[in-house]
């Protein structure tokens, strides 16, 4: 028997899998898939030769995630940086640039250069403070109070109606948009401003890393790490109840809220029950694949140097596309995620050809295409996107969630991004990876810090199950540690 066993192979589950195995404990993982990965998978979707990321693309957190850092991703997978970490397009040719230097970026944003550069520098000159803060349980005491604080305050105004109070022009604010709408929420909301301040810091801090050879790298090296280490992955083994697994004495859940009281069954406390059921999901994606057979003909100069690329327009634009999807609707314009990997990673596409994915967000459960509307918006800022498309492939927001048990409608943040959905995720509790069952934990994005790849919550539910269960520290992970491979 086991001492642990982990159910999900995405990036959570795996990296609460390699704590455990790196303390010294037997694990096995159950994935229900037949590949793991979860929201970090590479495959062929249309033609051979041509490599789509199936989810995430881009990772701000490869470098900047705590427990990336402890488990030294760098070395790990080969990441590279584009100089400009993301981009929004304006009508007219025009385009307000993110670049990883913060004085280039805020020289090219005209009047508001210097109101730009004092938002973001203290950010990004206390990017730790700020990751620390992010990136953990948020009722606690900050290690870094001073760097909370200036985050705090940069939240309080960019996620209210006074977001436009320091800027005169339409490059800065639609630069901050682009990158707040990731949260999928209603804007202005302190949520999608947390959010896009810590993601807007990163970008200038260390840039938005694209992994060479796709986001299916990520997952390999945290799978090495834990069979390296004596850890068993099984896969095409889905778990419909705790009492199928084997006997072990933690229980590692890398799924939703929703999964874990389909698998507990009466075993919850009503109570915790009660609270699992009013979790809150999110609205969902539509996600779009492209094969290109040339690079994107973006209007304006430098898109094509960005690995990412916010499509809507002005920050009204942007909020009117994702107030609507707030409010059930589909959006004529939507918002579109657009990232370029093949441009930095040229082994993901045949000479000549560019693989392109994109996603726009859409009320919860939808089954529309958007492959559409989607390519209107890079036609408008890219005229002649449309002659370049050789094959397209959409997966709707109902075609996510039956994708990936943990995307409930096509939620891929598996849980609403508002402040109430901060703040109680998935529970109200210092230790919300800890369940009422003996030796159970939660261990997905429904737990802080939340969504995005960062293994954080896997971190965190392991190191809790380490003290709680084994009395034991959490082992150190790096490449040349003790028990290191």
């Amino acid at each position: 028997m086991p001492d642990v066993v982990v159910v999900g192979a995405g990036p959570n589950g795996l990296a609460a899998a390699a704590v455990m195995a790196r303390a010294g404990l037997s694990v096995e993982v159950f994935e229900a898939a037949s590949s793991i990965g979860g929201g970090t998978r590479t495959s062929e979707l249309m033609q051979p030769g041509h490599f789509h990321d199936v989810c995430s693309a881009v990772h701000p957190m490869a470098l900047a995630s705590p427990f990336f850092r402890s488990f030294e991703l760098a070395r790990r997978v080969e990441l590279v940086s584009p100089d400009i970490s993301y981009g929004s397009p304006l009508d007219g040719g025009r385009a307000a640039l993110a670049y990883r230097s913060l004085d280039r970026t805020a020289a090219e944003l005209g009047r508001d250069g210097a109101a730009y550069r004092r938002l973001m520098a203290p950010l990004v000159r206390n990017i730790d403070g700020v990751m620390d803060f992010t990136q953990n349980q948020l009722y606690r005491i900050p290690r870094d109070p001073l760097a909370a604080v200036m985050f705090g305050l940069r939240t309080l105004e960019q996620g209210t109606p006074a977001w436009n109070a320091r800027f005169r022009e339409e490059y800065a604010p639609a630069l901050l948009s682009g990158v707040a709408s990731h949260a999928i929420t209603h804007q202005p909301s302190l949520a999608g401003a947390g959010a896009g301040l810590m993601l807007s810091a990163l970008g200038h801090a260390q840039g938005w890393p694209v992994p060479i050879g796709g986001s299916a790298a990520i997952a390999a090296a945290l799978a090495g790490d834990l069979t390296a280490h004596g850890g068993v992955i099984h896969t095409g083994a889905p778990v419909d109840r705790l009492t199928d697994l084997p006997k072990a004495r933690a229980v590692l859940l890398n799924v939703s809220p929703r999964g874990l009281l389909k698998m507990a069954g009466d075993a919850v406390p009503a109570r915790y029950r009660s609270s699992l059921e009013s979790f809150r999901y999110g609205n969902g994606s539509c996600k779009v694949d492209f094969i290109l057979s040339g690079p994107v003909p973006w209007q304006a100069p430098g898109l094509a140097d960005a690995g990412t690329v916010h499509l809507g327009g002005t920050r009204e634009e942007l909020a009117r596309s994702e107030n609507d999807v707030n409010a059930g609707r589909h959006p004529e314009k939507p918002y579109v995620l657009v990232a370029q990997p093949s441009r930095f990673d040229p082994g993901r596409a045949p000479a000549g050809r560019h693989t392109l994915w994109t996603y726009c967000h859409v009320p919860t459960n939808s089954t529309r295409d958007m492959t559409e509307a989607v390519t209107a918006q890079l036609e408008r800022f890219a005229p002649g996107f449309r002659d370049l498309v050789v094959q397209s492939k959409a997966v709707t927001a109902a075609g996510l969630a039956e994708y990936n048990r943990n995307y409930i409608g096509g939620d891929f943040s598996v849980g609403t991004m508002d402040l109430r959905g901060l703040l109680r995720r998935p529970v109200v509790s210092r230790v919300p990876w800890r369940t009422p069952l003996p030796g159970v934990y939660l261990c997905s994005s429904a737990t802080p810090p939340g969504p995005g790849v960062t293994g954080m919550p896997g971190l965190h539910a392991a190191t809790h199950a380490l003290q709680d269960v084994f009395r034991l520290p959490v082992p150190a992970l790096g490449l040349n540690t003790a028990g290191g491979n």
